[in-house]
């Protein structure tokens, strides 16, 4: 019969280093298996059987992953627009300052 054990993270009493290293791996996913759940329909499966499930899942987290990406690129869209139009209105304003003949 195995023995099974609750870890508590605070917990210092027989925690190994790469126990901890677990937990702090855990606690750094918990986060993104939540955002999964809601936004990217985690919770039904319409695959049948544990391969089906196993397949879901892979699915979610990239999409996941993809929808991280592309708020990354629309950031990014968005400075490199915003400088354009910075630098477009600074060269306008030099141009169109009182002309000495």
């Amino acid at each position: 019969m195995e023995k099974t054990r609750v870890l508590i993270s605070g917990q210092r009493r027989g925690m190994t280093p790469s126990l901890k290293t677990l937990l702090r791996r855990r606690s750094a996913i918990e986060p993104e298996i939540g955002h999964m759940k809601t936004d990217g329909r985690l919770a039904r499966c319409p695959l049948k059987g544990t391969s089906g499930d196993a397949i879901f899942a892979v699915l979610c987290g990239c999409g996941h992953n993809i929808r991280k990406i592309l708020a990354h690129l629309r950031a990014l869209c968005a400075a490199i627009i915003a400088w354009f139009l910075a630098e477009l209105f600074w060269h306008e304003l030099r141009n169109s300052g009182p002309q000495i003949a």
